[in-house]
């Protein structure tokens, strides 16, 4: 270690420690990049090669960017990081593909207390995996020693990643028809939302996660770590298919907000859905907690996804087409409601979100067994 680098110790910052991270991690990146990533692991800024939108008509970029929230507390709390990653880039690259964007590259950011270099090689190997299993090149990253501001056990984990879709391809709301059949893909879990009203209630309750959950049949903290579904490599496959060409008209990632609102964002002004609760039935996870709590499933719709991690609305007359296609990719699927542009009364409907005037959603029925 240099003199400089000694004299940055005492404050705290282990830039050696930062070097084996990155040594520990170089070969899981290197497994995301093709011939389009100039430069390899550890310059300024990460190279991409665009020659290849050459071939685009119109080509439309596509950006994203998020976290994984509070999630990252379980992690810490049982010391296991090798999930958290996938995470991460579920809830960006996930977040691509809802336009019918092909995601391109992703960058990174770890801010901790404390470089722990297997800790941080850990984190990475699973955004690595994650990036290489949607076809997404990871060009570049940070991890940030921020100690007195961050304990030493403590990081946070954020990501942005860049996509493409020819312009007549993008999926948007114009495209949604009367009748159109929402179809719901199955979620893994509780995937990175939603997570301080998990923590809030097992707190409540003084659940340790490392305690064995009978009803899970594991413990709290590796159920609650169960990683965000990986959507972005099958639909894509999906939207590819030149006998479902045009099939898809708007995809909808559930993430913060929960199901109703997230289906309403991509719906058209004018429009309206009712979700059959009926099509399917919450995981054990949702069920058990929300015992737990004391809460109705029905309650808690604003806040987790209860089973459902992405929406399709398709054309109805390609409808079970497109649901056994997702399903031969790997994705459980199901019809969970259709479009109408009727006019009707609204009262009780979730209307928009984010900022986004959209259509109108509410969920009927009940669950399930």
């Amino acid at each position: 270690m240099s003199e400089n680098a000694s004299i940055y110790a005492q404050s705290g910052v282990d830039t050696a420690a930062g070097d084996l991270a990155v040594e520990l991690m170089k070969s899981a990146v290197s497994r995301t990049h093709g011939p389009e990533v100039l430069g390899g692991v550890g310059g300024f800024a990460g190279m991409f090669d665009a020659s290849a939108l050459l071939g685009y008509r119109k080509p439309l970029l596509a950006s994203s960017t998020d976290g994984v929230g509070t999630k990252v507390a379980i992690a810490q709390a049982i010391d296991k990081h090798d999930t958290i990653g996938q995470d991460l880039v579920a809830m960006v690259v996930d977040d691509i593909v809802v336009v019918g964007a092909k995601p391109l590259f992703m960058t990174d950011y770890i801010a901790c207390g404390k470089i722990v270099p297997q800790r941080i090689a850990d984190i990475v190997r699973g955004i690595a995996e994650a990036c290489e299993a949607t076809g997404t090149a990871l060009v570049g990253g940070e991890t940030a020693e921020h100690p007195g501001l961050l304990g030493v056990d403590d990081y946070d984990v954020a990501g942005a990643a860049t996509g493409v879709v020819e312009a007549d391809k993008m999926l948007q709301p114009a495209r949604v028809q009367d009748g159109d059949v929402v179809l719901a893909m199955a979620a893994s879990g509780l995937h990175s939302n939603g997570f301080s009203l998990v923590r809030h209630i097992l707190a409540e309750k003084g659940i340790g996660y490392s305690e064995h959950s009978a009803e899970l049949g594991t413990s709290y903290g590796e159920a609650l770590l169960t990683p965000t579904a990986l959507y972005t490599a099958p639909l894509l496959r999906v939207l590819e298919d030149s006998t479902l060409d045009g099939a898809i008209h708007v995809l909808s990632h559930v993430t913060g907000g929960g199901i109703a609102a997230n289906l309403a964002r991509v719906l058209p002004q004018g429009s309206w859905v009712e979700v059959d609760r009926a099509s399917w039935s919450p995981l054990p996870v949702f069920r058990h907690l929300a015992d737990l709590g004391g809460h109705s499933l029905e309650s808690l719709e604003g806040a987790w996804n209860l089973g459902v991690g992405m929406f399709a609305v398709v054309s109805a007359a390609q409808a079970p087409q497109v649901a056994a296609a997702l399903t031969a990719e790997g994705l459980q699927t199901w019809v969970a409601g259709a479009v109408s542009l009727s006019t009707r009364d609204l009262t009780g409907f979730e209307q928009g979100a984010k900022g986004v005037d959209g259509g109108a959603v509410r969920l009927t029925g009940t669950y399930a067994a």
